[in-house]
């Protein structure tokens, strides 16, 4: 039995009218030079060119993108980052969670819905692959926008670290036991739309709406204009009450919408600086290094072409706007009573073999043979034994309940967390060393909701969901070196709504191909509690 949740995207599509359409996408994944800070290398791009394209779609849509890897040397697999996946978490894309590694000279078909609107990202969810290029930006436009009349034109700003060797270069270089201090691998530059000068055309007199995105492998990015303050009118894809902010600080996988007025008058062009944030904590009154900020690009509002495009400006203090103080648009109180608490305590560790690691609750993150989504589906009434999956560090969510997750970050660094399939409610975040959470921690009665919080260094952080999505979600640090280490949790959500969930049969081709069961536990064993050909230890050389 198929179960797809028909109903709920009926009514989306009555929702927003007969314009609702298929917007398709023929994507070869492929192998392409590009020098985006100077320095050539190999880079991964779409039908031979890099930056990546832009996938585009308005709500109640559905969008179609037939994927095939030509890279020959690897494998490969999409993710839509911030996309709910409302009865497609098999479309969800994080390899070894919802599907298998894509191989070379095979093909697979990711469609969706669009049910919300907002700026959201496309990436690799494999081998941590996205450093190396494969990357995009995903908009959708909103028929009912709240702000639509407040601005004029809108205009994509990406931000990065940039790495000049190839991620399994530096992936084989981090994870060995000589790694004592956990150290990451550290970018060479910072870039701004993938290697562009960071020049926009702006006109006098308009209002613009910047879709700004991190699509970093590590680092956040401070962003502030000389002569403007920014409305910030969207974090994540969640409209907030427009707030106006001098500086912001985007973290590895956050996005902002903010609106900018040109002056009628303007008889000049504008500077605005990004930042690359390469220190463990910017704030912090006791660094364990020097704070430095040695990565930087200038970029232009430009009103005149003829006008001098090399003005810059000096930040005196780095002082971003508290993002866990946005107000919904919607005004919605947090959600409760409260359910069920998943509590996780994140810092570094050693696998058996000394390897350096990162852990939640002291345990790594391993991944498993059978995508945990395909155990699901196939394990029957016992797809709730959390044994099952392997060492994912699972957690099941029943359905409709209120779930808040708290993470305690006891590490000196701050670090961006991610979840797949919702926009969660941000209850708390302190100041860095406010300690472990405690029961009586004060929080936010109308927090402002998105996919991507950072915590703060040897503090915490509180969100909460309603588990309305069935499926089975990635809980992770977006550091993507972080996620190679370990640092990964597996929310299952209502898994007894997936109990014969069917995979497209080109999803389950590509695992054939690769030699992967797909349906069992996490071995590919009938009973959920064989634990016969579980992967316990992670292996020591990296592969991807």
């Amino acid at each position: 039995m198929h179960r797809r949740y028909l109903p709920i995207l009926i009514a989306l599509a009555q929702a927003t009218g007969s314009l609702a359409k298929t917007v398709t996408y023929d994507w070869n994944v492929t192998w392409v030079f590009a020098s985006p800070d100077g320095f050539s290398r190999p880079v991964i791009g779409i039908n031979n060119e890099w930056p990546c394209p832009k996938i585009e779609a308005d709500v109640g849509d559905d969008v179609t993108i037939n994927l095939n890897n030509q890279l020959g040397n690897e494998t490969t697999g999409l993710h839509f980052h911030g996309i709910n996946q409302i009865s497609s978490n098999d479309m969800d894309g994080a390899v070894g969670t919802n599907q298998c590694p894509l191989p070379p000279d095979l093909g697979v078909k990711y469609k969706f819905h669009a049910d919300a609107p907002g700026t959201y990202w496309w990436h690799s969810h494999s081998m941590g692959q996205y450093p190396d290029g494969l990357r995009g930006p995903l908009i959708i436009h909103d028929p009912d926008d709240p702000y639509q009349d407040d601005y004029d034109e809108e205009v994509i700003i990406s931000m990065s670290d940039w790495y000049r060797d190839q991620t399994p270069t530096l992936m084989e270089a981090m994870i060995t036991p000589n790694n004592t201090q956990f150290a990451p691998p550290l970018p060479n530059s910072t870039i701004v739309n993938d290697g562009g000068n960071g020049h926009i055309s702006v006109q006098p007199g308009k209002t613009y709406r910047l879709r700004m995105i991190n699509w970093s492998a590590m680092f956040s990015t401070f962003i502030q204009f000389a002569d403007f303050d920014m409305d910030v009118i969207m974090i994540d894809s969640s409209y907030v009450q427009r707030q106006s902010a001098k500086q912001l600080r985007i973290s590895a996988a956050q996005r902002f919408d903010v609106l900018i007025t040109i002056p009628e008058d303007a008889d000049k062009n504008y500077p605005y600086l990004v930042v690359l944030d390469v220190n463990q904590d910017f704030a912090s009154k006791n660094p364990p290094r020097p704070i430095s900020f040695p990565f930087n690009v200038t970029g232009m509002l430009v009103t005149d072409d003829d006008k001098d495009k090399t003005k810059s400006f000096t930040i005196q203090k780095f002082e971003p706007f508290d993002d866990t103080t946005f107000a919904p648009n919607d005004d919605e109180e947090v959600y409760g009573p409260v359910d069920r608490q998943w509590i996780l305590y994140f810092d570094y560790c050693h696998d058996v073999n000394g390897y350096p690691r990162a852990c939640f609750n002291d345990t790594m993150y391993i991944a498993q043979k059978v995508p945990a989504l395909y155990s699901a589906a196939s394990l029957g009434d016992d797809n709730n034994q959390t044994e099952a999956y392997g060492q994912v560090n699972a957690f099941v969510a029943g359905y409709n309940e209120v779930i808040e997750i708290i993470i305690n970050n006891n590490n000196d660094a701050i670090h961006p967390f991610h979840l797949h399939g919702h926009q969660f409610q941000v209850l708390a975040r302190p100041e860095s060393e406010a300690g472990n959470w405690t029961a009586d921690a004060a929080i936010n009665k109308v927090p402002p909701r998105r996919d991507t919080v950072s915590v703060n260094s040897n503090s915490y952080a509180v969100f909460r969901i309603k588990a309305d999505n069935p499926g089975v979600f990635l809980f992770h640090c977006h550091i993507e070196w972080h996620v190679e280490m370990g640092l990964s949790a597996t929310l299952l959500e209502a898994p007894e709504k997936l109990r014969d969930y069917t995979i497209p049969q080109d999803h389950i081709d590509a695992c054939d191909k690769m030699g992967i069961p797909t349906t069992g536990n996490a071995a590919g064993n009938e009973d959920w509690d064989d634990t016969d050909g579980f992967v316990t230890v992670p292996p020591t050389e990296y592969t991807g």
